[in-house]
């Protein structure tokens, strides 16, 4: 395998080497994007007498454990949740949101997230609310998704591997 090869198997592997990006293009989700305020539930009442609460960085190591599919970078540094609130009884609420209304996984990521975050030891009840507003832009992301995202660059190195690689202009869409 030459190096091209090697980087472009990288880009597509989480640190753990599972496959994060399809090898094919995605269509866009199909019917109505989920609506502004819209909310997904999972989860149960937490017997907090029996079971500690979470704390908030436990949700946040669980966010990070869910990958927009057409990104290599988690969701939680990518910048989708806007909020986590913790209730004293382990009810969590979550305001996400989505890079685009036609991401192709509008239909399941928030569901995702609410079920992920619910299976957290010390949570309760789940709610995930969407909102459009403001919009997601890349920089809502974490200087840790900027690097892994190779958004750092600087001219001089974009137009050496722009030479090296025979590419004209170089596109970084989400």
């Amino acid at each position: 395998m030459d190096d091209t090869e090697t980087q472009k198997k990288d880009m597509r592997s989480t640190p753990a080497g599972d496959a994060m990006m399809p090898p094919y293009p995605m269509p866009a989700h199909e019917g109505e994007p989920p609506k502004e305020g819209e909310k997904i539930r999972a989860g149960a009442p937490l017997d907090v007498a029996a079971t500690p609460v979470a704390r908030e960085d436990e949700v946040v190591e669980a966010l990070r454990s869910i990958f927009d599919p057409e990104i290599p970078v988690n969701i939680y540094d990518l910048g989708l949740i806007y909020d986590i609130k913790i209730a004293d009884n382990g009810n969590t609420e979550i305001v996400m949101t989505l890079t685009a209304p036609a991401c192709p996984v509008a239909g399941s990521l928030p569901q995702e997230v609410a079920n992920v975050v619910a299976a957290v030891k010390g949570i309760g009840e789940v709610e995930v609310t969407i909102t459009w507003d403001p919009p997601w832009t890349p920089a809502n992301m974490s200087e840790v998704a900027k690097v892994a995202l190779d958004m750092f660059r600087s001219e001089e190195h974009t137009s050496e591997l722009q030479s090296r690689f025979g590419i004209s202009y170089a596109v970084f869409c989400l």
